[in-house]
């Protein structure tokens, strides 16, 4: 249902962002034919000696993983890290090398998601007020959590953490369900109470910013176009943080992990934006419904496990 949708809307797009569409798809279409050519025939040489550490046909499977999940994420406003970052650790990569890379890759996606969703007036980031005092009350959240964070996590059992913020997503997803048909007031206090709680559990395990604040915005009465474009930018301040922390305390990223991540990334989101932008707003309030419900079920299980 979804996926004909979309279908149906990106083919009566207007010349300009159709353009953008087919532009995309041949860049997308080159790069997986370039690194696939190089992974069945490594003699060939058709692309420089940079993936012979890890080989090109990781790095293509890095690049379309990537490339997923923030499809995903910039058109339902969660899943990049959440999905990503164990299916990377199921790889074989080690965590200190997933997760600068990961923070890096999400910084620039972010502010690119954030920019593009405002240029396909999904969000006005410029003239609308609610919107700004939104992204300032995030922005302003996710540093307090981070520290919060540090601060109790010594104090807490992590098992009683986890419990408690895998119950706050599955009611916030039930409750988006369960108003999908009804124009909720906004409400700051709320938005507040989320956010935090959301900046805490990324301060805390490194990711479940996404379905918290997105979700937590719908049922706070925020569009769930806005909420999308919202968190995009709110989460690149945190990634920029944790970012620059890694950089001090190791020094380094690797790059080579890095570079497709981003590319994968960052392409998603001229396709993500449109996506948003041409999905009635029912379908996206039930999707991001759908997510958090989904998302709050796996933390469950995972703690049990």
């Amino acid at each position: 249902m979804l996926n004909t949708t979309v279908i149906n809307k990106l083919a009566q797009l207007p010349g300009i962002r159709r353009r953008r569409v087919r532009i995309w798809a041949a860049v997308v279409l080159a790069i997986i034919v370039l690194l696939g050519i190089q992974a069945a025939a490594p003699q060939w040489q058709v692309m420089p000696n940079f993936a012979d550490r890890l080989g090109a046909g990781v790095i293509l499977a890095v690049f379309l993983t990537a490339l997923a999940c923030e499809y995903i994420d910039s058109s339902l406003g969660m899943g990049y890290g959440t999905t990503l970052t164990p299916l990377l650790l199921l790889a074989g990569f080690e965590p200190l090398q997933i997760v600068p890379c990961v923070l890096f890759s999400e910084f620039v996606t972010g502010i690119s998601a954030a920019v593009m969703h405002h240029r396909d007036g999904n969000i006005d980031l410029l003239g609308d007020r609610r919107v700004r005092t939104t992204l300032i009350l995030l922005s302003a959240l996710s540093i307090v959590g981070a520290v919060a964070a540090v601060t109790l996590a010594i104090s807490i059992p992590k098992f009683w953490l986890t419990a408690i913020i895998s119950v706050i997503i599955l009611s916030v997803g039930v409750t988006t369900l369960a108003t999908i048909r009804r124009q909720l007031k906004y409400r700051r206090g709320h938005l507040v109470a989320l956010g935090a709680v959301a900046a805490f559990n990324k301060g805390l395990s490194g990711g479940g910013y996404g379905p918290l604040v997105t979700a937590g915005q719908v049922v706070s009465g925020m569009s769930p176009k806005h909420a999308v474009a919202i968190t995009s930018l709110a989460e690149a301040l945190p990634c920029f943080v944790g970012l620059s922390a890694y950089m001090l305390i190791y020094g380094r990223i690797d790059w080579l992990l890095a570079v497709p991540l981003t590319a994968g990334a960052i392409l998603s989101v001229p396709v993500a934006t449109l996506t948003v932008k041409h999905l009635p707003e029912n379908v996206m309030r039930a999707s991001v419904g759908t997510v958090t419900c989904l998302l709050g079920v796996l933390a469950f299980v995972k703690l049990l496990i």
